[in-house]
């Protein structure tokens, strides 16, 4: 059976950019079972309070919420259990080292099938305080009335 091609997402986590800023990204496989992956290819997947961590050496996804599959028996996995994710030994090494120097997270952004493989878009992030979040929306909200005035002009309105 061909595997399709393309990347093709099945869940965001929209609250993490505005929650986080967003420092560096990577990209790291899933170790799942058979029912998560049908599960994730309907799309019943959510990321909302989704985090990871680094135990022993090993990066581990934690709350992610994989609806069971509605065709399952009692092999069904549970839905909200720890995933193990996969990525090279000098990218785990390299965030043991920033996760220990600062006061920063791991969040996941997104989760989508690369070319047939479930995969996850992790960032390094740090925090954002209220006034950093309210700075951002006005500095969003003034680009938009900029962009928006330059349109009329061209228009000639």
């Amino acid at each position: 059976m061909p595997r399709e091609k393309g990347k093709s997402v099945i869940a965001t986590n929209r609250k993490a950019r505005h929650n986080y800023t967003i420092l560096d990204t990577y990209e790291a496989g899933m170790v799942l079972q058979g029912t998560e992956v049908k599960a994730l290819r309907e799309g019943k997947a959510s990321l909302v309070d989704a985090f990871a961590t680094v135990d022993d050496g090993e990066v581990w996804l934690n709350a992610v919420h994989i609806a069971e599959y509605g065709s399952g028996t009692w092999t069904n996995h549970p839905p909200r259990r720890k995933r193990k994710l996969l990525m090279h030994r000098r990218e785990i090494d390299g965030l043991i080292g920033k996760l220990r120097d600062g006061n920063l997270t791991l969040v996941p952004l997104s989760m989508y099938f690369s070319d047939g493989y479930a995969k996850v878009e992790l960032a390094l992030a740090k925090g954002k305080q209220a006034h950093d979040k309210r700075r951002d929306i006005a500095e969003r909200t003034a680009k938009r009335e900029v962009e928006r005035i330059v349109g009329r002009r061209v228009k000639g309105m």
